[in-house]
């Protein structure tokens, strides 16, 4: 029996229903650029990983050779390449990079768990993010304002490695802490700012992320009793607190997404940016810059996003630098010290009439097969 009750309730005490505005776009245009591919899919998703076992390989090399320095800037990029794991994981949830559904499943489980990631639980979240962006009452993964730090010690953080976490990075302490939790059946605090109001009325689903919190830890302790065990703790820093080094340009790529923009509006343009990157780090975020029209339109996969941003640029507001962006948020920071209700309100090229798309094409509110059945 499913007792779910969506927790997003409008001010009014209602449940809160947004109706989107979302850039003209042919029907055709639109159901080509859904379409999903198992070769280019295969091509990143295998690349991304094929660079991981590359800068591990080379850091473990070089660790064995005692060569201190290379070690280090080898270890520096495997921590990168890793810590993007978390953009395979998004996308993956989503359901729409692979054609065939198994390899998105296999693939799925394989970042998750090699990227300390629980999918089960994010993908309730992330449903309700997509449903509800910014809308206080049902997006509770994302609650502005959020302050974009500079503070030379958690630079340093994400620059070595990474123990305590912040603001769109992940610490080895509170994400331990928060796997066993889960791991224990305590879901008071399952993700962000959700309490135990993510799985009311679904404990089957609520069992499904216990498990896969106990299967990671598993793993992730198998990993390192069989390094301790066979004289090779490096296989450690290189297997399980990979994803918790070098996280700095994950970090200053990821902030830009939603920070400093504006809550409460059925307007993507005003509370997504987009942002352009140099080629490897649009690589290694899977085209997630292409924020904005990830929002827009969620069921496109990301490798067509950049053709989606074509297709609707003259009704986009121009993509932000990754520069840009940080001075936008940063300008928005110190605005909000004297006025906290501040955030900055994106030029549009029209205003649009909120649901008049999607109303009348059902691709257009698609987010993939991210809702579990027990939201959809």
């Amino acid at each position: 029996m499913n007792d779910r009750q969506d927790p997003a309730i409008s001010e009014r005490g209602r449940p809160l229903r947004v109706r989107w505005y979302r850039c003209p776009i042919p029907h055709e245009t639109l159901k080509s650029l859904s379409r999903r591919s198992d070769a280019r899919a295969a091509v990143h998703a295998g690349g991304h990983l094929a660079l991981w076992v590359a800068t591990g390989t080379t850091a473990y090399l070089l660790f064995q050779a005692e060569v201190w320095w290379g070690f280090a800037l080898a270890l520096f990029a495997h921590g990168t390449v890793a810590t993007f794991f978390s953009a395979p994981h998004h996308e993956l949830c989503h359901g729409t990079v692979f054609r065939t559904k198994t390899l998105n499943e296999i693939f799925l489980r394989i970042f998750s768990t090699l990227g300390w990631q629980n999918f089960h639980i994010y993908k309730f979240s992330h449903s309700y993010h997509h449903r509800y962006t910014l809308y206080p009452a049902g997006d509770r993964e994302v609650i502005l304002p959020k302050t974009p730090s500079l503070a030379p010690l958690y630079l340093l953080q994400l620059f070595t490695l990474n123990l305590f976490g912040g603001f769109e990075s992940r610490g080895v302490l509170a994400t331990l802490r928060g796997f066993v939790r889960i791991a224990l059946d305590r879901f008071d605090a399952p993700y962000n700012e959700w309490g135990p109001e993510l799985y009311d009325g679904q404990p089957g689903e609520r069992a499904k992320a216990r498990n896969w919190a106990r299967w990671v830890l598993g793993f992730h302790a198998l990993i390192v009793a069989g390094s301790l065990g066979l004289g090779e703790p490096v296989l450690i820093l290189l297997l399980t607190l990979h994803v918790f080094f070098a996280n700095a340009l994950r970090y200053f790529v990821g902030a830009p997404m939603h920070c400093g923009l504006r809550s409460d509006v059925p307007d993507f343009r005003k509370s997504v940016r987009t942002i352009t990157l140099d080629p490897l780090s649009e690589f290694l975020y899977w085209h997630m810059n292409w924020h904005l029209e990830h929002h827009m339109y969620a069921g496109v996969p990301f490798y067509n996003l950049k053709a989606l941003h074509r297709a609707v640029a003259d009704d986009m507001p121009a993509p932000r630098t990754l520069l840009g962006a940080w001075r936008e948020m940063r300008t928005v920071l110190r605005r909000q010290r004297d006025d906290p209700d501040y955030a900055f309100d994106t030029p549009v090229p029209s205003t649009g009439t909120a649901g008049a798309i999607e109303a009348g094409d059902p691709l257009a509110a698609s987010i993939g097969d991210l809702a579990p059945k027990a939201i959809a």
